[in-house]
């Protein structure tokens, strides 16, 4: 336990459960998921998903470090269906960011972004990364008769994060572009997608290049 929770509980002073949980990892009432482990790329940092059955699961994320100490928490706070799922993850080649792929109902899933920070990752973004390329999306011509509350929001990590989406035929700076896609086409819906835009790492912006521009072009007939 760190020096500070120490002198904290010495003089009677409450802690959130955060505050001890840091240290410890998961309290008893959660067990390890099914899920696989991720382990980041340089070997330095592990994620471990842990569930606590009941009505419905409540799934917690945890990295450690490679002595499988330092435990920290991804996803304080969370609660009702985004916590009901387990998780995939995807980390960039040089382990400076940590994409979570989150199903969160049937049709629907979103996505978070984490930075590097020594034996652990944090948030990137102020908010959810999946809602905030579907605010880009928003602002795009295409989506002037979109309504917003008529999506079943699939929001997914196109693949070649690992390899700076050399598959894709790019030639893009180590590690600091990431393709999103978007789509929905559940019963009752609107059919929108698939549609992909790029997020900088580095000045913290979407875009849509000309290649991106033509993928999404070429698959306009669902507006």
């Amino acid at each position: 336990m760190k020096r500070h929770s120490l002198l904290c509980l010495a003089v009677g002073i409450a802690l959130p459960f955060q505050a001890i949980a840091e240290d410890t990892g998961p309290s008893p009432d959660f067990k390890p998921a099914s899920e696989p482990k991720s382990v980041s790329p340089d070997s330095q940092v592990e994620i471990d998903q842990f569930d606590k059955p009941g009505d419905s699961y409540v799934f917690q994320f945890w990295t450690f470090d490679k002595d499988h100490k330092h435990a920290h928490l991804l996803n304080p706070g969370e609660k009702g269906s985004m916590t009901e799922y387990g998780a995939s993850f995807r980390f960039s080649r040089d382990s400076k960011w940590l994409v979570r792929m989150q199903k969160v109902a049937a049709g629907e899933s979103t996505l978070f972004l984490y930075k590097r920070d020594g034996a652990t990752y944090v948030p990137a973004t102020p908010n959810p990364f999946g809602d905030m390329a579907w605010d880009f999306f928003f602002t795009q011509p295409e989506a002037q008769d979109v309504a917003r509350d008529n999506l079943s929001r699939e929001t997914i990590l196109v693949r070649g994060l690992a390899d700076n989406y050399a598959w894709m035929g790019e030639h893009w700076p180590d590690s600091r572009y990431i393709v999103v896609g978007l789509s929905s086409g559940e019963s009752g819906t609107a059919v929108i997608g698939p549609w992909h835009c790029v997020y900088d790492t580095q000045t913290g912006t979407f875009s849509i290049p000309p290649d991106i521009a033509t993928f999404n072009q070429a698959k306009m007939p669902w507006k």
